[in-house]
Formats: structure tokens, C-alpha cells, sequence
């Protein structure tokens, strides 16, 4: 028996957040060691909550979760209720959460996680803005060869920007934190939107979600509801992508996704294109790959997995 993968997870909820953080209590390959909490979506105050109450709705009120930076590292905190609603899961209304926040802060957590585990047992899954991780990266440089692998959720470069026409919300809410990722050495596997706009859920999942008859499966049926009326209103797509559970499932089902191994550098003084992830996919510049850029997905094979798993729980 191969022994589950540790992870922790970064995020900042966001019904896509939630569905990813779903996916993986979900999942025996995954032993998750802890959820910490950014700014991005919504402030921190809602994230942390969030995170909270998508572990409950999982029946996992033993998880570690930890709030983490409130802003970004040298800017103003740039939010998306306009997505995801006032609270970040708008759609459904859940129970306030009983289980408490772990004391500490998210990046001390990180930073001692990685020093007690065996180096290169951790991997690290941002699924919103980088701060946490490139604060970690800064004030224990140590950590930096101990992490196995950063699986994140962020950029684009066929597919532009859905924050401005350069730059995707998580690296553009905080691109110096991204700049600090991208260049720490650690090996990466970006999901970038060229990915997630291809994993476009359907009515016909949407339903699926809600007839398995679980709180989990009406939860996201209705988060999907929510955040779907703005994609296809601005993508005219036939529903939403399902951004940040790609990241989970490259970790349970690697060979869903298929990308470059490229070199990936982060705008930090563009004009208009602050926040950009400049991908050398045709291999133009002849600087070393610092990451694996995902470029398709498995769409059918990616919602089967989704759909098994989810009705686990």
C-alpha cells in the first residue's frame, strides 16, 4: 500500500477553493496536515472562517486550520466578491463554524511543518495569492529545499488574465509574493487558466452534485449555481471552470493534465501587465524551466474523478 501524499493546503475560500479542499478530505492518496488561510478572495477575516466551514461540512472538525497574512506583501489587498459574493461562498447557506481556529500563525505552521517532516515529504498547494508562501520562504529560508513539490493554482497565458486582460487574481493580488515563489528553486506545477477554463462544469454535473442527496453534494451544486452566472455571463461558456480543484486532482490523478516544462517569470513593474505569468512556452528565451505550465486537461476524466470522490463524504 503506498503511503497517502502530505499536503498543505493554502488557501483563500472561494466556492472553487472549497470544492478543491472537498476533493482532497475526500481522498485516502491525500493526508493533509493542515489548512492555512490568505487574503484574496475575500479578506482574511472570511477565509479563515471559510476554511472552517467547509472542513465541518466534511465531517472533519480535527483539522488544523490557521489564518495567515491579511494583505499582501507590499500592496493593497485586491478582493473578488464580485465572483464569489459577499461572504466568498455565497450560494448556500451553511452553519456558522463551531470547530475553533488553531492558534499560530499560518506561515509559523508552514515553517515548522516542513522543518519536522523529512525533507521532500511536504507538498505545498496554493490555491489563492502566494503570501503566505513567499512570507514562509522569507523568514525560513531552510524550508525552501525541504518541500517536495508547490502544486498551485494561478496564471495564464493563452488564455490571458480574468483580473485584467494581462494577469490572473492570484498572482496579480500579490505578484512580489509570486516572484519569490517562482524563483525559490522548488519544483512547480502550475494550473494556469489555459487549464481551468477547459474544466467547465455542465448542467447535467451541476444536478449530479445535488441528486447524490449529501449536504457536501447540495453544498456544491449550489456554490456551482453561484459563481457559474458570472462565468457564462462573461465567457458566454456553457458553465463554470472549476479552477482550483485541478490542483487536487493532478496530486490523486497526475496524467489528467498535460503541459511544458517552461521557464515562468512574474511581471512585477508592467504598465499593463502587472501580475502577469510570462510563460516561455515556445522556448524563445533559453532560460532554465523553473516550472511544469499545464496546458490541457481530461475534461470527462477530471469530472468522474470529482463525482466519486465528492460522493464520499
Amino acid at each position: 500500500m503506498t503511503l497517502a501524499r502530505k499536503i498543505i493546503i493554502d488557501t483563500d475560500p472561494g466556492q472553487d477553493d472549497a470544492v478543491a479542499i472537498l476533493l482532497a478530505l475526500a481522498s485516502p492518496e491525500l493526508e493533509v496536515l493542515g489548512i492555512t488561510a490568505v487574503a484574496g478572495n475575500v479578506p482574511l477575516a472570511l477565509t479563515q472562517k471559510n476554511a472552517r466551514v467547509i472542513c465541518e461540512l466534511a465531517g472533519r472538525r480535527d483539522l488544523k486550520v490557521f489564518a495567515g497574512c491579511a494583505a499582501p506583501l507590499t500592496r493593497k489587498l485586491v478582493t473578488a466578491e464580485h465572483v464569489h459574493g459577499k461572504s466568498g461562498l455565497d450560494g448556500i447557506v451553511l452553519p456558522e463554524p463551531t470547530m475553533p481556529l488553531a492558534t499560530g500563525h499560518a506561515v509559523d505552521f508552514i515553517i515548522e511543518t516542513l522543518r519536522r517532516e523529512a525533507s521532500g515529504a511536504v507538498t505545498l498547494c496554493p490555491l489563492g495569492p502566494l503570501t503566505n508562501m513567499a512570507t514562509a520562504f522569507q523568514k525560513a529560508p531552510d524550508i525552501i529545499p525541504r518541500v517536495a513539490e508547490i502544486v498551485l493554482m494561478g496564471g495564464g497565458y493563452f488564455e490571458g488574465g480574468n483580473i485584467t486582460p494581462a494577469a490572473e487574481f492570484n498572482i496579480y493580488v500579490d505578484p512580489e509574493a509570486a516572484e519569490i515563489v517562482f524563483t525559490s528553486g522548488v519544483p512547480l506545477v502550475v494550473m494556469p487558466l489555459d487549464v481551468t477554463h477547459k474544466a467547465l462544469t455542465s448542467r447535467d454535473w451541476v444536478e449530479g452534485m445535488r441528486g447524490l442527496g449529501t449536504a457536501a453534494g447540495r453544498a456544491v451544486a449550489s456554490w456551482t449555481d453561484f459563481f457559474e452566472r458570472y462565468d457564462t455571463a462573461k465567457y458566454g461558456s456553457i458553465g463554470a471552470p472549476l479552477h482550483d480543484p485541478c490542483v487536487i486532482a493532478y496530486l490523486i490523478q497526475p496524467g489528467l493534465f498535460s503541459g511544458r516544462h517552461i521557464h515562468v517569470a512574474i511581471e512585477v513593474e508592467g504598465r499593463h501587465t502587472l501580475g502577469m505569468t510570462v510563460a516561455d512556452w515556445w522556448r524563445v528565451t533559453g532560460k532554465d524551466p523553473n516550472a511544469m505550465f499545464m496546458g490541457d486537461v481530461d475534461r470527462d476524466a477530471f469530472f468522474t474523478l470529482l463525482t466519486e470522490r465528492i460522493a464520499r463524504l
